[in-house]
């Protein structure tokens, strides 16, 4: 099948200020689904509830954004873009709204899930950023709104744990409602009216997912080596307080919370990771990221335990992660301009997948191997993930 041309859009660039809301829009979506991590020692005695109870927050949130992927994002294909950004904004208020007032935990498990199913409104952001880009700078306008997504999930832990300490937990989510309503009036006039790509119905908008997997071999490519990198990824990010608490490292969750910021280093490379695939190719900056991804973690797997060195690392395999997402999203985009919202739930459902994957195997090993356990998971994921980026 050939491609198709991509859906009409007016005006069809994507300048400075518009790339600016788009990213700040995004990254405030996607902190939506970590503002609980830090919460949850304060929510457990508000409520009254157990470890094991209060874990259920972040579990249905992630649970609700991963559904919302694959049944909610590729309706952007089938409607206006635009009406469905707005749409899933005005959703995202009400449940922070809804989180911010819930009396009691069943309501807050409640507001979990809506949380998690519109904060997808970021996966409805970075394609119609990618529409509207010229073609011969989608990789670094996609890379510039992606920094926002990055930052989102890297600071939010940190802006929610702090906002908290002096306010209270419930300010934390009444702040992201506020902040996330006052962005619907400017992307209801930024953004233009996107034509939509196809007429199918519900059923086959679902299942055309599949025939596009089966139909783009650069499209399997990228949701297997994405989803590798993202083991990695999550494998180090979900036991680094763990570690850093140690008899290594003796640190306590202040530290960790600050390793974000090392983390947000590397994702501000993005747009330059984007304009790199613009001009070399994005095959290029794929396999020079996963080759930094691994030989990261090699490094911190074999060498003597060190806060620096900790540090390095958490910078340079995230710049490694980020490039490669950016490079992978400008191929996946570029095969069918009329699918970008299936092709983009695709890859984003393997990162998910794969972040799931890492959180699991990163625990399971270092609570029976150690901590260096887990950059060796990592370094293996991402000789993998290079792997099949050198067998096109």
């Amino acid at each position: 099948m050939k491609s198709t041309p991509a859906p009409a859009a007016v005006p069809a660039t994507l300048g400075p200020a518009l790339t600016l809301l788009l990213a700040t829009a995004t990254g405030l979506a996607v902190a939506s689904i970590y503002y609980v991590q830090p919460l949850l020692g304060l929510l457990s005695e508000q409520f009254g509830v157990g470890s094991a109870a209060i874990g259920l927050l972040p579990t249905l949130t992630q649970l609700g954004y991963g559904a919302a992927i694959l049944l909610l994002s590729p309706l952007g294909d089938r409607f206006d873009r635009r009406r469905i950004i707005v749409v899933k904004a005005g959703a995202l208020v009400a449940a922070l709204a809804l989180a911010a007032l819930a009396p009691g935990f069943a309501a807050l498990c409640v507001a979990s899930v809506v949380i998690g199913l519109t904060a997808t409104l970021a996966q409805d952001l970075v394609p119609a950023a990618a529409t509207l880009a010229p073609e011969a700078q989608r990789g670094k306008r996609v890379g510039q709104v992606m920094t926002g997504l990055l930052l989102g999930i890297l600071l939010s832990r940190v802006a929610a744990g702090s906002l908290a300490a002096l306010a209270g937990w419930r300010a934390v989510y009444a702040s992201a409602a506020v902040a996330v309503a006052l962005l619907i009036p400017l992307l209801w006039r930024a953004l233009p009216r996107f034509v939509p790509a196809t007429q199918a119905g519900y059923g086959a908008l679902l299942a055309s997912m599949v025939g596009l997997w089966r139909q783009h071999a650069p499209l399997r490519r990228a949701a297997w080596a994405q989803g590798l990198l993202s083991v990695a990824f999550s494998a180090f990010w979900s036991t680094l307080a763990l570690v850093l608490a140690g008899p290594d490292f003796g640190q306590g969750s202040a530290v960790a919370g600050a390793f974000g910021l090392a983390g947000a280093a590397g994702a501000l490379a993005a747009p330059l990771a984007g304009g790199m695939a613009d001009r070399r190719g994005p095959q290029a900056v794929i396999r020079v990221a996963a080759l930094l991804v691994f030989l990261s973690f090699a490094v911190q797997a074999l060498a003597p335990a060190s806060l620096a060195l900790l540090v390095g690392v958490a910078v340079l395999f995230d710049l490694g992660v980020q490039a490669a997402l950016v490079s992978h999203q400008s191929v996946v985009y570029g095969l069918d301009p009329a699918s970008r919202s299936r092709l983009n739930a695709v890859l984003v459902s393997a990162m998910f997948v794969g972040m799931a994957s890492g959180a699991a195997l990163g625990s399971a090993l270092l609570a029976a191997w150690g901590w260096r356990a887990v950059p060796a998971l990592g370094a293996v994921a991402a000789l993998a993930a290079l792997a099949i980026a050198r067998s096109r």
